[in-house]
């Protein structure tokens, strides 16, 4: 993890800030007044670098500046589940801060080179006050982590790896609106996004070939029937 200057870098931090949409009530003027030195830090992750272990203490309200995060969760065997993906502008931490057991109950890793921006629970609250706008945005991130969180459970819970793959490959279909899906992950990452060991993923798709279902490539999969 690399320190940044504050006073170098506030400036870029509040003009990235202000292009969201939970910050479109303030000025570049009126965010630099309320970040007090006290109340925020900027921080710099390299690519695989871990942000929070386990059972950390969630401390801040973070908002990546650029770069990508992933939430994994790793069990006894090292089989890895990605709970999550967060990129520039999202939110990391509002469904923990404010919580009476607000402890990361994964591990967040820095899955690209990113900057993050960390606001104290004091910062946190003076802009809901300040803005509906961003306490509305606030809230509606927690919801929709909530969601997530819910979907990932009962797909690991309930459904077969066929199962999975088809609703992943049904739902990009509909998002790609072609049956030839493109892959933006890698299969490691596609495993761990359902909750799959790699070598499981790969033998089922192998069987879903051998029925005439899917053909795949890198960097396609093409829904047959």
């Amino acid at each position: 993890m690399i320190r940044i200057s504050r006073q170098n870098n506030l400036k870029r931090a509040v003009a990235v800030l202000s292009r969201l949409d939970s910050f479109r009530d303030f000025s570049e003027v009126e965010l630099t007044g309320l970040f007090d030195s006290s109340l925020y830090e900027i921080k710099r992750f390299g690519k695989g670098e871990i942000i929070h272990l386990q059972n950390e203490i969630c401390q801040y309200l973070e908002i990546i500046l650029e770069g990508k995060v992933i939430v994994q969760n790793i069990d006894m065997n090292g089989n890895v589940l990605t709970i999550d993906t967060f990129i520039g502008g999202d939110m990391i931490g509002a469904n923990l801060l404010f919580s009476n057991k607000n402890v990361y109950p994964m591990t967040v890793t820095a899955s690209a080179d990113t900057t993050i921006i960390r606001l104290s629970r004091e910062l946190t609250l003076a802009l809901c006050r300040k803005s509906t706008n961003f306490m509305l945005g606030f809230f509606q991130v927690i919801s929709d982590k909530t969601i997530i969180m819910t979907e990932k459970l009962n797909t690991i819970s309930r459904k077969t790896i066929r199962q999975c793959i088809f609703d992943f490959l049904k739902s990009e279909r509909y998002r790609q609106g072609s049956d030839v899906i493109k892959l933006a992950l890698s299969k490691k990452e596609l495993a761990e996004r359902l909750g799959v060991p790699r070598s499981s993923l790969g033998r089922e798709l192998g069987k879903m070939r051998k029925e005439g279902l899917v053909e795949f490539d890198a960097w396609t999969i093409t829904i047959k029937e």
